[in-house]
């Protein structure tokens, strides 16, 4: 039997993705153009992001054709919406579903729909063996999301529920804005690692407030960072070592109750901000010693990617 495509097709706010597996999840193209994003600027409107999708996402779909036989995949899935919640919605995604619709038609195969969100869990399953839980914690944290899940894997679908996260900002955008404050160009975080790698952890006191065990707010960190930005006190490497740091405490925590409230030991972390090397040392070093196993995919799988939704393309009806 010939071994099938599996094609996923995402247009997140900051990156054209387009991804084909196959039957035996391995991963046959990952294709991605990162949208451009003016210097000193605090990401891209809607229009703008749209307008590149446009012009980035037939050039991709064109270097897949080149690449494997189209006469043998079997389902065309896109990210269509942000969540699987009611009224999520970001105009960047109706450029990747309506490429998806057409290519699917064209060829004759499966259309299949899914959140941005689905898709970031989608590529930590097809990464590890947490696909065989039937049901697990997963924080996704990125530029859009902090958010703590409750995943229960029911094979034909996903079901998610929302157990927690951050109550204003999203961890990105925090990373994002300590960074344009000290004028790195956006998106910051990788530069924003990188120089904290050689930073140390400030011995300062940072209040951190968890509210009923599973959520936090953040902008009273970014005003705390930013003070001691212009402050003129410590090196800027200490103090995003710092920040990352704290970030990471966060996380350790809310993970910590929301184990213990659902009694499960087995937690995935994806999303963008999951690749920064200071948070998932913390997390992996601290969660394992408190017994639980912790899955954090290659830092390539957790920036967004359509992997994740041509993984769970693969679903049958």
């Amino acid at each position: 039997m010939d071994n099938k495509y599996y094609v996923g097709i995402d247009t997140s706010a900051y990156t054209t993705s387009l991804a084909v597996v196959d039957d035996d999840n391995n991963i046959v193209l990952d294709l991605r153009k990162v949208l451009e994003v003016e210097k000193g600027k605090l990401g891209l409107r809607q229009q703008e992001a749209v307008f590149q999708h446009i012009n980035n996402l037939p050039a991709l779909i064109g270097e897949m054709t080149d690449k494997i036989d189209i006469s043998k995949i079997e389902t065309i899935a896109c990210s269509s919406r942000p969540r699987n919640v009611e009224g999520s919605y970001m105009p960047v995604f109706v450029v990747g579903k309506g490429q998806a619709f057409i290519l699917s038609k064209i060829l004759g195969s499966r259309y299949k729909e899914y959140s941005h969100q689905e898709g970031h869990i989608g590529a930590g399953m097809i990464a590890g063996s947490i696909g065989e839980n039937s049901r697990f914690i997963s924080l996704h944290i990125s530029g859009g999301t902090t958010e703590l899940l409750l995943v229960h894997n029911l094979k034909e679908r996903l079901k998610i529920d929302i157990l927690g996260g951050s109550l204003d900002l999203s961890m990105g955008q925090l990373i994002d804005r300590i960074g344009v404050e000290l004028g790195l160009p956006f998106p910051c975080g990788e530069n924003m690692d990188r120089m904290a790698q050689k930073g140390n952890i400030l011995d300062i006191k940072i209040p951190i407030k968890i509210k009923d065990g599973t959520w936090f707010n953040l902008s009273g960190m970014e005003n705390f960072f930013k003070k001691l930005i212009h402050s003129h006190k410590y090196e800027t490497e200490d103090i995003l070592a710092t920040l990352f740091n704290t970030m990471a405490d966060f996380i350790f925590k809310i993970i910590i109750n929301s184990s213990k409230e659902f009694d499960i030991d087995t937690v995935l972390i994806t999303g963008g901000v999951s690749a920064n090397k200071i948070i998932r040392k913390y997390l992996m070093d601290n969660l394992a010693s408190k017994g639980i196993k912790v899955l954090i995919p290659d830092r390539r799988l957790c920036t967004d990617n359509a992997i994740g939704i041509a993984f769970l393309g693969k679903e049958k009806d």
